[in-house]
């Protein structure tokens, strides 16, 4: 028969697989999160997210600061998916309740400014800027170029161009992802 261990060693070989089982998984994710390329798959947002967020130029200062803005990016004349699209932002932006003095909502004309009576009969509160020069192309070139046409983005209240959204898709997404944004901001 083997003699037993003495009770203080017995205390420490348990204290110390105690603290394994409590920091082995701890420091197993963090190697894991910041020790390699891997990332959860999962995600909350319904946006694309733009990566890396890119800091508008100054042209962008005509627009009024300090608010979140919902920007759209089309023509002057305004065709239908560019009416389409406006409509969305706007009933989205009133789907907000509380949250829609700290959101605002531009329209970036990139060319043909503009069918004024329908905006203002349409779109009260729509800030309507031209961007048919060369502040404004500076501007524009900020923004992705893929197909503008039902495109919404999201620019922080400090200029940060972050997300885009397809207004074909349900607008609960977005209203969704504002809610949050807005939620756990400080800022605007």
């Amino acid at each position: 028969m083997s003699p037993a261990a003495p009770p203080a060693q017995s205390k420490r070989r348990m204290l110390l697989l105690l603290a394994l089982v409590f920091l082995l998984p701890l420091l197993l994710s963090f190697v894991l999160y910041y020790g390699s390329g891997w990332r959860p798959a999962g995600r909350t947002n319904h946006g694309v997210l733009i990566e890396p967020a890119r800091a508008l130029p100054l042209a962008a200062t005509a627009v009024p600061s300090g608010k979140w803005s919902l920007v759209y990016i089309g023509r002057g004349d305004c065709d239908a998916d560019c009416r389409d699209t406006l409509h969305y932002m706007r009933q989205t932006h009133l789907g907000l309740a509380n949250l829609v003095p700290r959101l605002q909502r531009v329209f970036l004309v990139s060319a043909n400014c503009c069918d004024r009576d329908y905006l203002a009969r349409e779109q009260p509160g729509l800030i309507t800027l031209n961007a048919d020069d060369a502040a404004g192309a500076a501007l524009l070139a900020q923004f992705p170029p893929e197909p503008r046409a039902s495109t919404i983005f999201i620019v922080d209240p400090h200029g940060n161009l972050m997300m885009r959204y397809d207004a074909h898709q349900d607008p609960k997404g977005l209203r969704e992802d504002l809610k949050k944004l807005l939620d756990l901001s400080h800022i605007g």
